[in-house]
Formats: C-alpha cells, structure tokens, sequence
C-alpha cells in the first residue's frame, strides 16, 4: 500500500501531468492518422525523452503506446482504412456497420471495449505486482539469457510463413549489436579499420530508419491520398455504454490481451485472432461475423487495448522487451541507469505502481477526449500523405542528429530507412532486426556473467527456472519443425504422395 501511495505522489507531479495528457493525446491523434503509427511516432520522440525525467519520458511514451489503438479505429470504421496495424481486424465489422448507417454506435463499441480492455489488463498488473517482487529475483544470469533466447525464438516463429526471413533478420539485428567495441576487453570487432564504426550501431538510429524513415518513404513515393469522411452525428457516451451488453466478450478479449501481451514477440495479433475466434465460435449469430458484428468489434478492440500494459510484464521484470516498442522503451530505461528486472520491484515498487496508475489515468484520459472529439479527429484524417511524409522525414533526420550530433548518424539512417523501404515493398517483418540487436545485447552480457558459474553444458540447465525455459525452447522448436513437415507433406501434389508410398513398399 505505501509503495502504491507513493506512486501516486509520483504521478502527481506537474511534469509527469503534463507528459501524460501530451502522450495520450498525442498518440489519439497519431494513431488517427494511417499510416503514421505509434512506432513512427515513439522512434521520432525518443530522442527527446532522453533528456527528461525517466518517469517523465516513460509516461509520455506509454501514452502513446497506449492511447494509439483508440485513434486508429477511427479510420478503419469510417473509410475502412485502419489508423495502426493492429486496427485491421476492426475494419470487418466496424466499416460494415457504418456503410449500414450505424457509425456512432461502431466507435461507441469500439471506444468502450477499448477502454474495457485496458483497465482490466491494467488491474491484472497490479494484482500481479506482488508475485512479480517475489518471482523476479529467482532469475539469474542463465536465467535472463534463457528467457531473452526464448524471447527471440518466439519473435522468430510468431512470423508464421516467414520463420526463415525473420530468423534472418534477427540474426542480423544480433550482428548488428556486436559492431564496435567489445565490451569487456574493449578490442575492435567488425569495424574493418573504420573510425565511425568503433562506437558501433546506435539503436535508437537504426529505430528511425527502420520506422520512421522507411514509412516517411512509403508515404511519399505512394500515390496521394486524402480520403473524404461524413460528420458523426448522435450521443457517443451512450453509444459506449453498449459494450456491457457484450461483457462476457470484452472480459475474454481482454484476457486473450493479457496472456498474449506477457509473451514475448507475441503482441496484439494473436491475441485478436484467439478472441474473435471465441467470440464467433460462441455467438448466436456467428454468420455476421465479418459483416457488421458488434460482438466481433468488441472482440478484436479489447484484446489490442489489453496488450500494452500486459508487455510491460517482461519488460519491467525481467528487462526482456516483447516487441518493438516496449524495446524502445527499454532505451529509455538504460539512459536514466534505471535497469528493469529484479531489483526494480525490490527496490523502486513506486515507480513500477506510477507506471501502472499512469496507465489507468491514460485510458479515462482518452475516453473522455474521444467523448468529444471524434468530428474533430476526423480532420485529422484528410492530412495528405505527401504532407505527412515530408514531415515525418524532417522530424527523423532532426532527431537522429540531435543524438549526437553527427551526420555520419543521418546517413546510417537513411540506409536502414531504405532497407526499411525495401522490406515493407516485399512483405517482411521489420521487428525482428529491432528485437535481435536488444536481446542480442542482453544475451551478450548474461551469457559472459554466467559463464564464469558453467563447467559443463549440464551446469547451465541445473536449477529449475533455467530448465524450465531450456525445455520451453526446445519443446517450441520441435513443435514448429514438426508443423512445418506436416504442412509440407499436406501440400504434395496426390502423384508424388503416391509415389513416395510405392517406394517405401519397393524398398
């Protein structure tokens, strides 16, 4: 209880008040917007929360993070084009109803499952906290590097159907991470005699080239767009008090949000596809799934909006991002030398509880801003694309720079901007590379400090966590062989099954 006061006080602050309305404003409107996103927009600011208070720059991020998926039904109801990725799913049966005239009553759903789903994942964290505080310092060296390994296994087979490329990709995010000096007997690796390597690939430019830039580039190479919208007219609070009549929905939703968020590479997707699956599998009326469904509004809304607060779990107990923007997140953290993981529910419980309690404070911040200012949002919209490219590119390279101050920065931007550019066109997971180079970084580092405790391989696996996780890793790899075998042997043409049993009988 003290902890949770003091993380009151915390939050109380002028400064931490004010970096809470800007991001969960902020990232509404961001997240209204198509194709900006919260990741376009984090990666422009986190240059800029380096300077501030880490609570400061951590809640300003959350309120965009959080607050995003509000915005970006907006667009995928009303002109079927989703504001963020993870708003698709809402476009199957939210534009559906507005093209039957019931646009209020879609984003009233929306909003209201939105706002259900973040609270109850938001309560979940805080009755979890205390069992965190005591699971958290269970985990050791071997531990972390077990559990960041895990994490990167799952980032790699949650790209169902580009397993191979996203391994690829991470692995190269890993490579990434090693360029420069080596951190313990700080000799040179593949720097090939470069002065600008030694300090090797900062990150955060590698985030603003991968997101930023590579979305200011789609957007100004991308023919002009600046779709038309019609004016909502009606009450939208009792609009959104319709979602009690689908609890049961936006409670399963929600639960599918939380489990899905606390699982590393993971996130949003899943976790809407378990629930609409639910949600039509338990209708009465699962043919009008896909054709202006409340229940499959709610369904897909709840589970995103219970994401976020529940991937803050690996994050801030074990120093384990999920995906990218909880990766992003983690930056902030070591700049200000606050480092997640066990001794930050032993020792700073306050500021994990203002984390939670800002979290809280966001969703009724945003409710009550989408109460009133849907119609103006809807201006936001028709910005054109071209507009929002130039401005996103101005923002990238002016936050690149300021890092530190070096051009050299801005060039390696933009080339990983272009590769950025080059992976969007061919369909390929961008996040794996982000995530590759984090928990590169934290395998690294685990890996040396456990060493010094391993004789044997066995010595790695002998407490039980440790094996636990060495279990879950390999068990999910066979799994995921497995899968793809059979699904092979399923696509062989009728002919060559055929032969292939006439030649096991031959022999």
């Amino acid at each position: 209880m003290d902890a949770f006061l003091s993380g009151l006080d915390l939050l109380a602050r002028l400064d931490v008040a004010f970096a809470l309305l800007i991001g969960s404003i902020g990232g509404v409107i961001i997240g209204a917007i198509p194709g900006v996103g919260p990741a376009v927009a984090i990666a422009i600011l986190l240059p800029a929360t380096f300077s501030l208070d880490p609570l400061v720059g951590l809640t300003m991020l959350l309120g965009i993070y959080g607050s995003s998926m509000f915005g970006g039904a907006l667009p995928a109801i009303l002109i079927n084009t989703p504001g963020t990725a993870v708003n698709a799913l809402t476009t199957y049966d939210g534009h559906p109803m507005t093209k039957r005239g019931e646009a209020l009553r879609a984003l009233g759903l929306a909003y209201g499952a939105s706002f259900m789903g973040g609270i109850l994942s938001i309560v979940a964290l805080i009755l979890f906290a205390p069992l965190l505080a005591k699971i958290a310092p269970m985990f050791g060296s071997r531990e972390i590097f077990l559990a960041a390994l895990l994490g990167l296994v799952l980032v790699v087979l949650a790209h169902r159907g580009q397993t191979f490329a996203a391994g690829m990709l991470a692995a190269f995010g890993v490579f990434l991470q090693t360029v420069g000096l080596e951190p313990v007997k700080y000799t040179q690796r593949f720097t090939f005699g470069q002065e600008w390597l030694a300090s090797g690939v900062n990150l955060i430019v590698v985030v603003l080239g991968l997101f930023a830039l590579s979305q200011a580039f789609v957007l100004l190479t991308d023919p002009e767009s600046a779709p038309d919208t019609q004016r909502i007219k009606g009450s939208m609070g009792r609009a959104m008090r319709e979602v009690f009549r689908h609890k049961r929905i936006a409670a399963a939703g929600s639960g599918f949000g939380v489990l899905m968020g606390m699982i590393p590479g993971v996130g949003e997707f899943t976790a809407q596809f378990l629930s609409y699956t639910y949600a039509q599998k338990t209708s009465k009326d699962p043919d009008a799934f896909g054709n202006g469904s409340p229940e499959g509004l709610v369904a897909s809304e709840s589970a995103n909006n219970a994401v976020p607060a529940a991937a803050m779990i690996p994050l801030l107990a074990l120093g384990i991002p999920g995906e990218a923007l909880t990766a992003m997140m983690l930056s902030v953290f070591y700049v200000h030398n606050v480092i997640p993981g066990p001794g930050l529910f032993q020792n700073q419980l306050d500021f994990v509880y203002a984390l939670y309690i800002a979290m809280i404070a966001l969703n009724v911040i945003v409710v009550v801003f989408m109460l009133f200012a849907s119609n103006w949002l809807m201006k936001i919209i028709r910005v054109p694309t071209r507009f929002l490219g130039v401005t996103i590119l101005t923002l990238s390279f002016v936050g690149v720079y300021s890092l530190r101050n070096s051009i050299t920065d801005c060039a390696i931007a933009a080339g990983f901007g272009v590769f950025g550019l080059i992976l969007k066109r061919q369909n390929l997971p961008v996040v794996p590379i982000v995530l590759g180079m984090v928990l590169g970084g934290i395998m690294e580092v685990k890996l040396r400090s456990a060493m010094a405790r391993v004789k044997t391989p066995l010595d790695f696996v002998d407490r039980p966590i440790a094996a636990m996780l060495a279990l879950a890793i390999v068990a999910l790899i066979v799994l995921h062989v497995r899968g793809v075998i059979r699904e092979h042997r399923n696509n062989l043409p009728e002919d060559a099954h055929d032969h292939d049993i006439h030649d096991s009988q031959t022999r």
